[in-house]
């Protein structure tokens, strides 16, 4: 069961299925963040440096230059998932690739961002044609995304921007296939090198065949 009581219900909502499984994250996977976020961030007087892979201590005052506290950023991250709508797009290449996985593989969504937003964001998904089960967790992903296989040994891919997204459903699913994909491939510069049983995909384009190939479609 997921560790997060309200993603368990949310997961025990979907309708059985025993296709192959594509689990995907949603920011800078499915849909733009890091591109937009500083925009928005300037239209409110603050401004984002990128000094590591992390927005605490990276957001500051535009007029004096005091670094923004993880409260601050909290409540700047809660008003930009409210207008998502207004910022964010889909992020290239991933309707098309989505399209031609969903023919035969289930596709589904899995955010870490607080259940409160998720209503806001299933309207901006349908809105932009990402029909897909949206699922939202306040806690490791890992223990949903084997909630979401099943009992069935059914072939398995997750994708995340995150690592330590990625190291929690491999931890909980020791066969999956695991893809790290950023809508910025220049962050990548903040980050470790990956472990080997991560593959590295810069878009969706190279992501979608080897997907494919890992579950067999």
């Amino acid at each position: 069961m997921s560790d997060d009581p309200e993603t368990a219900r949310q997961i025990e909502e979907l309708a059985a299925d025993d296709r192959p499984l594509l689990v995907l994250d949603v920011d800078d996977v499915v849909l733009e963040f890091i591109r937009p976020f500083p925009h928005f961030l300037q239209a409110r007087g603050f401004g984002l440096t990128f000094a590591s892979f992390r927005l605490t201590g990276n957001i500051a005052e535009q007029a004096s230059g005091r670094l923004v506290e993880q409260a601050e950023v909290t409540a700047l991250l809660d008003e930009f998932f409210d207008a998502q709508a207004d910022w964010q797009s889909i992020t290239d290449g991933a309707a098309d690739a989505l399209a031609t996985l969903g023919e035969r593989a289930e596709i589904v969504m899995l955010t870490a961002m607080p259940h409160k937003h998720r209503a806001v964001r299933r309207a901006h998904l349908d809105a932009l044609g990402l029909t897909y089960p949206l699922l939202t967790t306040e806690m490791a992903k890992g223990p949903a995304v084997a909630k979401l296989r099943g009992i069935k040994s059914r072939p398995i891919a997750f994708v995340d921007d995150q690592p330590n997204n990625l190291v929690s459903a491999r931890n909980s699913v020791a066969d999956a296939h695991l893809f790290h994909l950023m809508a910025d491939n220049s962050l990548r510069a903040f980050l470790p090198p990956m472990p080997d049983d991560i593959a590295v995909v810069e878009d969706w384009r190279e992501a979608a065949p080897k997907i494919a190939s890992a579950l067999g479609l």
